[in-house]
């Protein structure tokens, strides 16, 4: 990860110096920035057999990026592109009724309708490129749109099933009533993740501003025909944070 982290921000700085030397004025910087992640990886909207959420915890999400920007000429618009590592996870707790899933008991692995509290940990991190449309609305502002390209470093998407029955076959089969019974499905996770990115930057000062941005994902973390959960689960996620720019 840390080689591929390296080679992408040497290709960034490459690209820029190559970029300065055929422009009189400087029209590009070199970005770096560090923010938080908040949000949740969630099917929308929620199907009828999640009841309620009864507890969340967004966790602690990292995110850390290079990137460099262009302004087109003297003018407004321009292009800004980048590697961006992140972390996108959260613990929720839910009711659910009629919830289809497999979890692990003393048989094995079993699958069925599940009534009862899940409690579900998402732990992802991603190696992401943006590519994003500036506009620079004056010297202080800018606004920014475009998508993104992510690739999974590390998956984890465990949890248990606990206080309620698992009825087999269909929602009308055997019922077996289970204390607690985990589940794991890290190993499943889709590796390549793509959507849309949006946000703001306000200049604090000569090298320092504040931003904030959100990043909606396109493709549901699993593979479409994923039997094991049989709704599809989106990343949404907001950033808030610091960059410096040179």
């Amino acid at each position: 990860m840390k080689k591929i982290f390296i080679a992408l921000f040497a290709s960034i700085i490459a690209f820029a110096a190559t970029a300065s030397n055929n422009s009189e004025e400087k029209n590009w910087s070199v970005r770096l920035s560090a923010g938080y992640n908040l949000g949740g990886t969630s099917p929308l909207p929620l199907p009828v057999e999640i009841r309620g959420i009864e507890g969340f915890n967004p966790g602690v999400n990292f995110s850390f990026e290079e990137s460099v920007q262009f302004l087109f000429g003297k003018g407004h618009w321009g292009l800004r592109f980048g590697a961006r590592v992140e972390s996108k996870g959260m613990t929720t707790n839910a009711d659910t009724k009629n919830y289809y899933m497999s979890v692990a008991n003393d048989d094995g692995i079993v699958s069925g309708y599940w009534t009862g509290k899940v409690e579900t940990n998402v732990k992802n991190i991603y190696l992401t490129t943006p590519v994003l449309a500036v506009y620079q609305i004056n010297k202080r502002w800018n606004v920014s749109a475009g998508a993104y390209l992510s690739y999974l470093l590390k998956g984890e998407f465990t949890g248990y099933a606990y206080d309620g029955y698992l009825r087999e076959g269909d929602p009308t089969g055997e019922k077996t009533e289970l204390d607690k019974a985990p589940y794991d499905f890290s190993s499943d996770i889709r590796k390549f993740q793509w959507g849309l990115q949006a946000g703001g930057e306000y200049q604090l000062c000569n090298h320092l501003a504040i931003f904030a941005d959100i990043k909606w994902g396109l493709n549901g973390i699993f593979p479409s025909d994923y039997s094991s959960i049989t709704f599809a689960l989106y990343p949404v996620y907001g950033t808030f944070g610091l960059t410096c720019n040179f």
